[in-house]
C-alpha cells in the first residue's frame, strides 16, 4: 500500500502484511519521523491492503475520533520497503545550499574513476548511484543538477532503463533543470539529434571517455546559453 507521509511528503510502499485489517495503527515515517494514523476499518473493501490515512495536526493521537489506537506498527526502515534509504540520504541533506550535485550510475570502476574526476573538477559532488531502486529513491528526494547513466547500469540497456522511464516522467518544470547524459559503447559523442530521441541533453561514446570533462564543460555551457533566457524570464514573474 502506498501513502504520503502529511510532514515531508515522502512517499511510503508499506508491505500488506504489516497491516492488521480492521484496526487503526499508527506508522512512523522513516525519512521524518512523524506519527501517522492508519484506519483500516474505514477502507474500501474491494481494495486489499487499503487504509485512511488521518491527520494528526489538531491534536493527538489519541484525540481522533474512531476506535481506539491499538498498535504501534514498527516498519523496517530499509530502501526496499520505502525507495529511502535514511542513513545514505542524510549525507545528502548535509550538502550546503550551492553544491551543485551529480548522481552517477555506472557498473565498471575504472569508467567510475573517470567520471568521477571529471565531475570533481568541475566542481560536482560526486555522489553513487548504487543500483536501480537506490538511485530512484535519491532521485525522490533531491534535486540532482546533473544525472549520468550509462548503458547497462544494473545490468538493462538504457531503452530498457527505469531511471530513465523515471526521468522522462517528471514535470517539464523539474526536468529542466536537471542535465541528463548518457554514456554507451554505441552512442556518438555529442550527437544532438541522438541525444534528443533517448530524451537526453547529451550523449558519450564510451570511446571518449579520457575527454568527458571537456565534453561535459562545453555541453553543459550550451545548455546554460539556450536555456538563461527562459529561467531569466521565470525568475521576473517569479515562478523560478
Amino acid at each position: 500500500m502506498e501513502i504520503i507521509c502529511e510532514g515531508c511528503k515522502a512517499k511510503l510502499n508499506i508491505p500488506d502484511d504489516k497491516l492488521p485489517e480492521g484496526q487503526r495503527v499508527s506508522v512512523r515515517c522513516p525519512r521524518c519521523g512523524k506519527k501517522l494514523i492508519l484506519d483500516t476499518t474505514r477502507a474500501r473493501p474491494e481494495v486489499s491492503g487499503a487504509a485512511v490515512v488521518e491527520s494528526t495536526e489538531s491534536g493527538s493521537p489519541g484525540d481522533i475520533p474512531g476506535p481506539a489506537i491499538e498498535e504501534e506498527v514498527e516498519l523496517p526502515q530499509t530502501e526496499g520497503t520505502f525507495g529511502y534509504d535514511v542513513e545514505e540520504n542524510s549525507v545528502l541533506n548535509s550538502y550546503e545550499e550551492g553544491v551543485k550535485l551529480a548522481l552517477v550510475m555506472n557498473n565498471d570502476e575504472q569508467q567510475t574513476k573517470k567520471i568521477k574526476e571529471a565531475l570533481e573538477g568541475l566542481g560536482y559532488r560526486y555522489v553513487p548511484g548504487n543500483n536501480t531502486e537506490k538511485a530512484v529513491g535519491k532521485m525522490r528526494f533531491h534535486r540532482f543538477d546533473l544525472i549520468i547513466l550509462s548503458d547497462y547500469f544494473d545490468n538493462v540497456p538504457l531503452e530498457k532503463s527505469h531511471i530513465l522511464n523515471y526521468v522522462n516522467h517528471l514535470s517539464m518544470f523539474v526536468r529542466r533543470k536537471i542535465f541528463v547524459a548518457l554514456i554507451g559503447e554505441g552512442l556518438r559523442t555529442m550527437d544532438n539529434m541522438m541525444a534528443f530521441a533517448m530524451s537526453a541533453n547529451l550523449v558519450v561514446s564510451l570511446n571518449d571517455l579520457d575527454k568527458f570533462s571537456i565534453i561535459l564543460k562545453r555541453a553543459v555551457s550550451d545548455n546554460e546559453k539556450f536555456y538563461k533566457v527562459f529561467f531569466d524570464t521565470l525568475k521576473e514573474v517569479g515562478k523560478a
